[in-house]
């Protein structure tokens, strides 16, 4: 190899020089995903067998690829029509049959996750967020009202990682006598590769033990070729669903919306679409968030990560972009099919660089689902309110969701009719706080929020039974010092800090 390399690189240009090495990365790689191949039991070769394929294909893109996939220049605006307005969509009413539009339905929740960062462990969607119920089962819980209300037959689908599969499966039994059909699949499993070498940390197909930080699920881009390879996308297609609408499960405010389906069933114009995503206005919390764009001539999602350095402020300002990507999306079955079967599905790779705890850097090559939307035919944006993006990332996300600012009826969440006006107060929890063990400990009850636009706690802070938070309050305990809010104290725009101990006596 040497010496077939030093003469190809006396007689090439720089591009050839690239190929050559571009070439050697992709067959180091290959004899490194066969040897760990070898390693697998018979009963999961197939699978194994499948992961890879699927990783090469995404190796072979990153390979291919050059700094940011997206020329800054050719990005514009969308076109108007491009973008609805949903009180547009909602205006147009409900047929009378809206029960055989349901039933064309099938709901998917993206239950990759693990709840490491609010310091659980086990799959995110387990964790309590209302009067006991998980994500899970509030999820549950929608659509069993829908199926109740309207005599449908809606399945819940959920994509689990290999991190969350079995958890999960162990907690379905509990909806065994519940009105949904439940099934799931699984995303791949793709190794992390070393940052140096570019080669795979696995030595064999084992993920248990201290294999676990070899391998990674690729992003919810993932979903289209795993939902696919399954066998679940046929067999739904052939019970007659037609579209599927696509969520974070952390995602509270995302229910099954009848108006956005029932445009998709019945589309003002008789085309249909065969991806719609729903946008929201940004707020000055969101600027991260992936946006909409024109680009060639298609509807393009634009992620922080591929914008040049250039003009990530530009692509930060609200007065340019002004509405984000809540990855609430709706996809027609057939069309997923097709495109998966001509290999036509063309999702940006997003490079994740991750340090693992023995201090080895590593990337994940991940994709995102909402990155799909040039692929498909007839895309439209859709711009809801924001009561349709309530995601739980960290327990100050939580706080909110646990408060009376909202009420629960048939497991989804509304905004109380008693908050004044109908945004959500910025709240900002220190790190004491970002454990949920932590988190629930430090209040004896959730706090009134009704009338509170702003909150600030930092330190070591707790807070008694029915305290009242209202206007702007910030607290702060400095190193060494602790706070305990009484009992029943109203706190109205006051800043507290120092020490503050309430003693039994």
């Amino acid at each position: 190899f040497i010496q077939d390399f030093s003469k190809a690189m006396s007689q090439a240009g720089p591009s050839q020089f690239q190929e050559v090495i571009r070439q050697e990365l992709e067959y180091s790689m290959k004899v490194e995903l066969d040897k760990i191949l070898a390693t697998a039991p018979s009963n999961e070769l197939e699978h194994a067998k499948k992961d890879m394929e699927g990783f090469k294909k995404l190796f072979h893109r990153f390979l291919q690829e050059k700094g940011p996939s997206v020329d800054w220049g050719k990005i514009q605006r969308p076109p108007e029509d491009s973008i609805q307005p949903y009180e547009k969509i909602k205006a147009r009413g409900l047929p009378d049959n809206i029960a055989s539009v349901l039933n064309k339905l099938v709901v998917v929740k993206l239950n990759g996750g693990l709840g490491t960062s609010m310091g659980c462990k086990g799959p995110k969607s387990l964790i309590g967020v209302r009067n006991e119920n998980t994500f899970l089962d509030l999820t549950v819980q929608q659509i069993e009202h829908l199926n109740k209300t309207y005599n449908t037959d809606v399945p819940l689908v959920l994509m689990n990682s290999f991190n969350t599969d079995e958890d999960t499966k162990k907690i379905l039994q509990k909806y065994s006598h519940s009105r949904v059909k439940i099934y799931t699949f699984n995303q791949s499993r793709y190794p992390r590769i070393n940052k140096e070498t570019l080669l795979p940390i696995a030595k064999d197909v084992s993920y248990s033990g201290e294999n676990t930080e070899c391998w990674y699920p690729p992003g919810h881009g993932d979903i289209y070729a795993s939902f696919y390879n399954s066998g679940l996308l046929d067999n739904l297609i052939g019970e007659g669903k037609e579209y599927i609408f696509v969520s974070n499960i952390d995602n509270l405010g995302a229910t099954v919306d009848l108006y956005i389906l029932n445009h998709l069933m019945n589309p003002p114009n008789g085309k249909r679409c065969e991806f719609v995503m729903e946008v929201t206005n940004k707020t000055r919390a969101d600027v991260k968030g992936g946006t909409l764009t024109q680009y060639e001539n298609k509807l393009r999602l634009v992620e922080i990560a591929q914008v040049p350095k250039a003009h990530v402020d530009e692509f930060k300002s609200v007065s340019k972009f002004k509405i984000f990507n809540t990855n609430n999306l709706w996809i027609a079955l057939s069309a997923i099919k097709r495109l998966q079967e001509k290999n036509a599905i063309d999702m940006e790779i997003i490079v994740n660089p991750k340090t693992l705890d023995g201090g080895l850097n590593v990337i994940q090559l991940e994709t995102a689902v909402g990155a799909a939307i040039k692929s498909f035919e007839n895309s439209l944006g859709i711009n809801v309110p924001r009561s349709r993006f309530l995601p739980v990332k960290t327990t100050s996300d939580l706080l909110l969701v646990m408060s009376n600012l909202y009420s629960l009826n048939a497991g989804s969440l509304t905004m109380s009719e008693k908050r004044e006006f109908p945004t959500v107060p910025l709240v900002k929890l220190g790190s004491s706080f970002t454990k949920v063990q932590d988190y629930l400990r430090r209040f004896e009850s959730i706090p009134d929020m009704l009338e509170l636009d702003h909150l600030t706690v930092s330190g070591d802070v707790t807070f008694g039974k029915n305290v009242s938070l209202k206007g702007t309050v910030i607290i702060i305990a400095n190193h060494g010092d602790r706070i305990d809010i009484p009992a029943g104290a109203v706190l109205e725009n006051k800043i507290v800090s120092g020490n503050l101990r309430i003693l039994d006596h």
